[in-house]
């Protein structure tokens, strides 16, 4: 493509790019009871459906909802019940907007330095891809004018919003589209920055700095397909681009950059660039969805309530905000003395602080490696489930370790044992003392002279693994091979 082995000048280009930051949240769907559960159930309701484009608030049909009813395509619907009810299959008004949804995200707001609306009214966003069964999609703007500083300066965020989640699709061909319902209706908190990102690294981290603050708060869901970016770009002379499809950060600059220069291509041609939807693909180029959509695909929602929000409870949320995920992280390495990527996990982790204070005989990075390091190795080495372990078998193995009757070397094999649903003999891994181990070193020793330290280290340990600690064993046979 044009230009590609030069590298690109933002400014002169005159760049301007903006974010979409799109975060899922916990609890139940925005307009009815039914949980966020993705449920993987075979399943047990179904519908087909033909959708058409409607009027939006200022008389004129969308665009891209023309664009979309122009396929003439039929759309097959499915869900199993343990997660859709008729409010998805649009059978059914639907219920107030969800308060614990609308508490995170006012929640995140707050911590984005917006401005919280004095009273959330839902509208209609007509969307007839068939990824909603009714046609539109429910969204409300909670927030305005917030920001974040990065090292370009300060972004701002003039929108935040409230929506519901689509549906997931399935796939297409010969005229018809399958989407799965138990997506639709989750949660959705819509966070958009202002056109003044600088280049593509920079939105890539106003991407990741506004991440570390939906990671903060509790009720954001977590997990891969839960959150996700669309990246609006144009140039001078092009035409403005919303890119989707972003799952991976690292993908974010890769895909401007081409999308940049493919613009500067059709433009060195003299082309004429509309504005359009593309879809970010796995090669990191892009391809095209729809044309833009515009401000005639929003009218007013007549079956929700608006939600009125007092200066009191703006009050009662600040006062109670999380502190952002990037200060518990220093907190954590500085009073824990943990190493920063174990850090990380604790700052997302409740279980950490709670079992360090309680099993306070413990070194507070030992139970970190035995919550975040162990697992993993059960995995890898073991080659065990660690999602099998519940909170109380960790709590069982700490409290034999606080109490001095096994070493710290036994963890593994006591979790190993619980995974695999075996009866523990604590008396087995009782921790043997320094005096007594040495005593048994210099048996070993003197029944196998000649060895090298590894191939002592390897006899001793056999004989005491679970009851001594390798460290120790290797300070004594240092001891005794130098005397």
């Amino acid at each position: 493509m044009h230009g590609d082995n030069q590298e690109l000048d933002y400014k002169k280009l005159g760049f301007r790019c903006g974010l979409e930051i799109h975060q899922q949240l916990e609890g139940s769907k925005l307009f009815c009871n039914c949980p966020t559960l993705n449920s993987a159930e075979k399943a047990d309701y179904g519908a087909m459906r033909k959708l058409r484009a409607v009027v939006g608030e200022t008389g004129k049909i969308d665009i891209a909802a023309a664009h979309e009813m122009g396929k003439g395509r039929t759309f097959l619907y499915e869900s199993h019940s343990s997660d859709t009810c008729l409010v998805e299959y649009d059978e059914e008004p639907p219920f107030p907007l969800d308060r614990e949804a609308l508490g995170a995200g006012l929640r995140v707001a707050l911590l984005l330095n917006a401005k919280i609306v004095d009273e959330i009214h839902v509208m209609r966003k007509i969307v007839i891809d068939g990824s909603n069964v009714t046609g539109f999609q429910r969204t409300a703007l909670i927030a305005l004018d917030g920001w974040i500083e990065t090292s370009e300066g300060r972004v701002g965020i003039p929108l935040i919003c409230l929506e519901e989640e689509a549906a997931q699709k399935l796939g297409e061909g010969e005229g018809k589209a399958r989407y799965k319902l138990d997506r639709l209706g989750i949660p959705l908190l819509e966070i958009a920055t202002s056109a003044s990102i600088r280049s593509a690294e920079h939105a890539k981290e106003v991407a990741s700095r506004i991440g570390m603050v939906l990671r903060s708060v509790e009720g954001v869901r977590r997990g891969l397909g839960t959150i996700r970016q669309d990246v609006n770009i144009s140039i001078e002379k092009g035409a403005r681009t919303e890119i989707k499809g972003f799952q991976e950060l690292r993908s974010i600059p890769k895909v401007i950059e081409f999308e940049v220069r493919r613009q500067q291509h059709l433009i060195s041609e003299g082309k004429k660039l509309s504005k359009e939807v593309r879809k970010a693909e796995p090669d990191f180029t892009t391809s095209f969805l729809r044309p833009l959509p515009g401000a005639a695909r929003l009218y007013p929602e007549t079956d929700v309530l608006p939600v009125k929000v007092s200066k009191e409870q703006i009050r009662h949320i600040r006062e109670n905000l999380p502190k952002l995920r990037d200060e518990r992280i220093k907190e954590l390495m500085e009073g824990y003395k943990l190493p920063h990527d174990v850090a990380k996990e604790a700052a997302e982790d409740g279980r950490f602080e709670a079992m360090a204070g309680r099993f306070r005989n413990i070194p507070p990075q030992l139970v970190a490696q035995t919550l975040f390091t162990t697992p993993k190795e059960l995995k890898s080495r073991l080659n065990l489930d660690p999602s099998k372990l519940s909170e109380g078998d960790y709590e069982e193995v700490f409290g034999y370790l606080d109490q001095g009757k096994i070493a710290k070397d036994a963890v593994i094999e006591l979790l190993a044992r619980k995974i695999r649903g075996e009866k523990i003999d604590v008396s087995r891994f009782a921790g043997i003392s320094d005096e007594e181990l040495e005593g048994e070193i210099r048996k070993i020793v003197a029944e196998k002279p000649g060895l090298s330290a590894g191939g002592y280290m390897g006899l001793v340990m056999a004989k005491f693994r679970g009851k001594a600690e390798g460290k120790k064993v290797m300070e004594i046979l240092r001891k005794l091979m130098g005397d």
